[in-house]
C-alpha cells in the first residue's frame, strides 16, 4: 500500500523506465497509456489525458477528454519486462476535465458499492474467484488454433498434463506482482486449465481477475500458446467458466444475501454473460441455467459449498464466465446481496436434485438463453441503472 512519495521514490531507486497506466472500457478489457517514469510526478498532480471516444462504451468525439489518475497502492512491477528499465504499472480512478468522477469508471463504480455496504449497511463482501481458460497450439504463422495443448483431464499429472509448467509460472508471476493464487489444476476439457484465487476485497479481487488474465496470455504466449477465456472454445467439451466465492463479514446475512442475488439472477446475466458464445457454455457441463440454489450441489446457480466452519457466509454463483467485467459483475452482486439484506428476503427450499438431468427441472424459472433476451431483461431494469449509475 504504497503513497505517492515512495513510487515516486520506489521508481527512482529501482531503476523503473516506464509506467503503464491501467484502465477498463466497459467490457472489463484493459487498456493503457505508457508515460516515461520522468512524467510520473506530473501524473500524480495533474492527470494524463486520453482520448474517451476511442474506449468502447465511454464518450462521442464531440467531447472525449478524460483524465487518468494512478492509484499508488496499486503499483506492480511487471516482472516479464527487463531488470535493467523496469516497467510498473498502476490502475487508474479516471475522471472529467474539471475533476469529478468519470461516471463510466469501472473501478470507481465498483468502489462507490463498497462504500455503499460498509457506511449504510455495515458489512463488507470478499470475493473469490476459480478462472478457467484453455491452451491451445499455434500455427506455422503464429497464429492460434483449435488445437489443445494437450488432452488431459480432469485433475491430471504430467506427462498427461501439459499445462502443469504453465501454471507455476503464471503461479510464480503473480507471487511476483503481490498476488496470492490459492490452487491450480487441470480442467476437464483437453487443454482445459483452472486456477483459483484466495478471498479478498471486492476492488483487490477484481483488480486480481484482470490481472490473472493478462499474465496468463503473456505467459502462455512466451510458450508458444494462446490462452482462451471465452465460454465455449470447443463444442464438445467443457466450456470455461469464471465461478464467483461471495462472503459476507456478517455470516447471519448469508441467507438474505443469497435470497437478493436469486432475485436478481436474470437482470445479472448480460453482465455475467455478455457474448453470444456465453449461450452456447449455459447448460451443460456444469454450466447451470436454473434460478435456483443448493448444499454442494453444482447443477444450480448458486451453491452453498460444505464448509467446516459453522459461521461461514460463502456462496458460489457458477453461471458466470471470463468475458465478464469483473467490476460491474462485482458492483451488480453487492447491490442485489444488499437488496436481500435490507428487505430481509428469504430463498426458496434449496435443491436436492441433479438440474442437468433430463426431466429433473419441472417448471423452474431459468436464466435468460440468448444475448438478445439478457440484454432486453438488463435495458429496461431499474436495478441495474440504479446500480450501475448510467
Amino acid at each position: 500500500m504504497y503513497t505517492v512519495e515512495e513510487v515516486l521514490e520506489y521508481v527512482q531507486e529501482e531503476d523503473v523506465k516506464f509506467v503503464r497506466l491501467a484502465f477498463f472500457d466497459l467490457r472489463g478489457v484493459q487498456k493503457n497509456i505508457s508515460i516515461m517514469a520522468g512524467q510520473l510526478k506530473s501524473a500524480f498532480e495533474n492527470g494524463v489525458s486520453f482520448d474517451a471516444s476511442a474506449i468502447y462504451g465511454f464518450e462521442t468525439a464531440e467531447k472525449s477528454d478524460l483524465f487518468l489518475h494512478p492509484d499508488p497502492t496499486t503499483v506492480a512491477i511487471l516482472p516479464w519486462r527487463p531488470n535493467t528499465g523496469k516497467v510498473v504499472r498502476m490502475f487508474c480512478t479516471i475522471s472529467y476535465p474539471d475533476g469529478s468522477p468519470y461516471k463510466k469508471d469501472c473501478r470507481k463504480i465498483l468502489s462507490n458499492a463498497v462504500k455503499k455496504a460498509r457506511e449504510e449497511f455495515g458489512v463488507e463482501f470478499s470475493f473469490g474467484t476459480e478462472i478457467e481458460f484453455y491452451l491451445f497450439k499455434l500455427d506455422e504463422n503464429g497464429e492460434p488454433t483449435k488445437i489443445p495443448f494437450d488432452r488431459a483431464g480432469y485433475m491430471d499429472i504430467a506427462p498427461e498434463d501439459k499445462g502443469e509448467n504453465i501454471r507455476r509460472e503464471i503461479c510464480f508471476t503473480l507471487e511476483q506482482m503481490g498476488i496470492q493464487p490459492e490452487a491450480s489444476h487441470h480442467e476437464e476439457g483437453s487443454g482445459q486449465n483452472e486456477i483459483d484465487f484466495h478471498h479478498a476485497d471486492a476492488l483487490t479481487a477484481a483488480d486480481n481477475a484482470t490481472t490473472f488474465k493478462w499474465i496468463v496470455r503473456t505467459r502462455a504466449a512466451s510458450a508458444g500458446l494462446y490462452a482462451d477465456f471465452s465460454p465455449k472454445p470447443l463444442a464438445n467439451q467443457a466450456g470455461s467458466g469464471f465461478h464467483i466465492n461471495i462472503s459476507c463479514t456478517d455470516a447471519s446475512k448469508r441467507r438474505n444475501m443469497l435470497a437478493g442475488i436469486l432475485k436478481h439472477a436474470k437482470e445479472l446475466t448480460y453482465y455475467m454473460n455478455c457474448t453470444e458464445n456465453s449461450y452456447d457454455r449455459l447448460g451443460s457441463c456444469k454450466a447451470p441455467v436454473h434460478i435456483a440454489w443448493g448444499y454442494e450441489n453444482r447443477s444450480t446457480f448458486i451453491r452453498v459449498p460444505a464448509t467446516r466452519h459453522d459461521d461461514a457466509s460463502r456462496i458460489e454463483i457458477r453461471t458466470p464466465d471470463s468475458e465478464c467485467n469483473p467490476y460491474l459483475v462485482f458492483t451488480l452482486l453487492i447491490h442485489a446481496a444488499l437488496d436481500g439484506i435490507k428487505n430481509k428476503l428469504e430463498p426458496p427450499v434449496p435443491v436436492e436434485k441433479n438440474l442437468f438431468e433430463k426431466a429433473a427441472d419441472g417448471n423452474m424459472e431459468t436464466l435468460p438463453d440468448t444475448l438478445d433476451s439478457a440484454r432486453e431483461i438488463a435495458e429496461s431494469s431499474q436495478f441495474v441503472k440504479e446500480a450501475l449509475g448510467f
